[in-house]
């Protein structure tokens, strides 16, 4: 047989050594307990009774480590509480909390001694990397691997204990945000090479579909689709229309009406307020363009310019994008995104780098996310709507369009009036805004989600009445799935201990926070994701089967879910460890096959 050939140990049971603290580059001293040669990883133990399993390059000799202390008269010895473990702290130590919050997944949390480990698995632990002693804070690491915070043995069960995390103080903001901001973050969608791929690809694939789908025969036999001449993608008339459109939706943003609702903290601790009144906007926005109509506004120009409207609406993407990375030069380091603060001028011009650009009060990316391509989105629609009727001779529009029309305004109003469920998600809290999301919502939202009743103005498909039964219930199913799982998962976020969601269950983590494993979050992995893959189904049916290109929403959704579940699935690991693999153990079911 052929010899197996052990690793080699560094380090051996019971010696003392230093090691890193998951997500950040704060080294604490910990007892090695174990070695596992199979995942050659070290089983870890530190002061306050915490175990983890380390990479050995996470791990160094505490020979050769100089430690900050507070006051050079004063030893580890003397220190006023001995008995304080990386999970306590003072209110004197604010250079330590400032320390604390630019380690990205941990959080304040609770006191921890010998008589909480009693409870230690059935408490949700709030662990902050601060040692009584020093820490020892080093380069960033590029190498972060995969961490497991094993809980340890407990003497009953008991009911998660939810703790509030304290507080930062105004001074321990202020000298936190400087260190949170220097952190460097894992570079997605290819990193800097990437970048420059998305920059040309993104512009190009718009084109490809708009072109595409005004041919007499839009089958992909007839790739590439004829270029036009340079200068018809030139109107001045829909340049004027974008910007007037932009403007209009501007104005109606900043009416004192509706809600004035709060975002989730910032790593200063400040919480920004935001306009939340969508609906009001998009009911506005209904009655002017049912006025427009009224007084004989052919709105059918939309449909007969639509390739000049997408280069004009680009066109405004690219300078809006210009002005926001100029800006970003000039924001505090608090300001600025981690996800966009790679030094490399084109990932941070494509990705976004400053996080919540404002001009007063008014916030640029929360105002185009939600109000001129959103609510464009459903213009459009209903400018092909009047189209089909204009170019089949028809009295009404026909059924596949009027259920496209219904299902994307459905999707759009519901969106605008819960806008302020936008708050918690990822676009608001972590992404900067940049050309990716300026073009999102400026250009690939209004001129690609209408493809299907684009579609629908040269290529009528007819339906019966059993058909349209069908697909309205299959659209109702997904849309049902799609709120109720959101609506979860949005006060989950915003309040973990409302009394309200006391029947949840939840799997704690050494983050601080939770994984929510019951309702819909505990049939299946991202609900929501299978609520809006049956829209997506439901919005394409209408279209037949003709063409592949209707169904393209449907194919770009798939697509994104898988990238979207492979980041989630690695992310959530790195962050969560050994919490993330019980709640894969709890919530089996998966809307996407894993394919990576």
């Amino acid at each position: 047989m052929r010899s197996m050939k052990m690793p080699t140990v560094r380090y051996q049971n019971g010696d003392m050594v230093m090691g890193r603290w998951p997500g950040s580059n704060l080294y604490y001293e910990v007892k090695v307990l174990d070695f596992d040669a199979k995942s050659s990883l070290y089983t870890v133990i530190y002061k306050d009774g915490t175990e983890l399993e380390l990479k050995e390059q996470d791990m160094k000799n505490a020979s050769g480590f100089q430690t900050r202390s507070r006051s050079r008269s004063r030893s580890p010895g003397r220190r006023r509480s001995q008995s304080r473990s990386p999970a306590r702290t003072t209110r004197r130590s604010s250079s330590r909390m400032a320390a604390a919050v630019t380690t990205a997944a941990i959080t304040d949390g609770v006191t921890s001694s010998r008589k909480d480990t009693r409870l230690k698995d059935s408490l949700e632990i709030r662990l902050s990397p601060l040692k009584s002693e020093a820490a020892v804070e080093v380069g960033p690491d590029k190498t972060q691997g995969r961490y497991n915070l094993r809980r340890r043995k407990d003497d009953g069960d008991a009911k998660p204990v939810e703790t509030k995390p304290k507080q930062l103080g105004e001074k321990d903001a202020k000298l936190a945000a400087a260190p949170a901001a220097s952190l460097a973050t894992p570079l997605d969608f290819g990193g800097k090479i990437g970048a420059y791929f998305w920059l040309l690809f993104l512009p190009a694939w718009v084109l490809f579909l708009v072109l595409q789908v005004n041919l007499e025969d839009p089958s992909l036999t007839n790739f590439p689709p004829p270029l036009p001449a340079l200068e018809a993608f030139w109107d001045a008339q829909a340049l004027g229309f974008v910007i007037l459109w932009i403007l209009f939706q501007a104005l109606l943003y900043i009416l004192p009406v509706g809600k004035l609702s709060e975002g989730v903290p910032l790593r200063s601790g400040k919480k920004l307020k935001y306009r939340t009144n969508g609906f009001c906007a998009v009911a506005v926005s209904s009655l002017a363009v049912a006025a427009a109509v009224h007084q004989g506004v052919d709105l059918t120009y939309i449909h007969s310019h639509f390739l000049q409207l997408t280069a004009a609406s680009f066109l405004v993407a690219v300078l809006l994008s210009v002005y926001l990375y100029v800006r970003s030069q000039y924001a505090a380091g608090e300001q600025l995104a981690l996800g966009g603060s790679s030094g490399n001028v084109a990932y941070d011009f494509f990705k976004g780098h400053e996080l919540n650009p404002r001009i007063k009060e008014f916030d640029l990316k929360f105002f185009c996310e939600m109000r001129p391509g959103l609510i464009g989105w459903c213009l459009i629609n209903f400018a092909m709507a009047l189209a089909e009727m204009k170019q089949q001779g028809l009295d009404a529009p026909s059924y596949s369009m009027i259920l496209v029309n219904l299902f994307q305004l459905l999707y759009v109003v519901d969106g605008l009036w819960n806008e302020e469920a936008i708050l918690t998600t990822m676009d608001l809290m972590h992404d900067g805004f940049g050309f990716m999301l300026a073009f999102g919502d400026l250009v690939w939202v209004p001129f690609t989600y209408t493809l299907q009743a684009y579609y629908l103005v040269s290529h009528p498909n007819h339906l019966s009445l059993p058909a349209v039964a069908a697909i309205v219930t299959l659209k109702l199913v997904g849309f049902y799935i799609f709120r109720k799982s959101n609506s979860e998962k949005n006060a989950f976020r915003r309040n973990p201990s409302d009394p309200k969601l006391s029947h949840l269950q939840i799997i704690p983590t050494a983050t601080g926070k939770s994984l929510l494993v019951s309702g819909w979050w505990g049939v299946v992995r991202h609900p929501n994701y299978l609520g809006d893959l049956l829209m997506a189904l439901a919005w394409s049916l209408p279209c037949g089967f003709s063409h592949l290109l209707p169904w393209y929403y449907m194919i770009y959704f798939i697509i994104l879910l898988v990238h979207r579940d492979a980041r989630d699935m690695s992310e959530c690991r790195r962050k969560y460890g050994s919490a993330w693999d019980e709640y894969c153990r709890t919530v089996r079911y998966r809307i996407i096959p894993r394919v990576y």
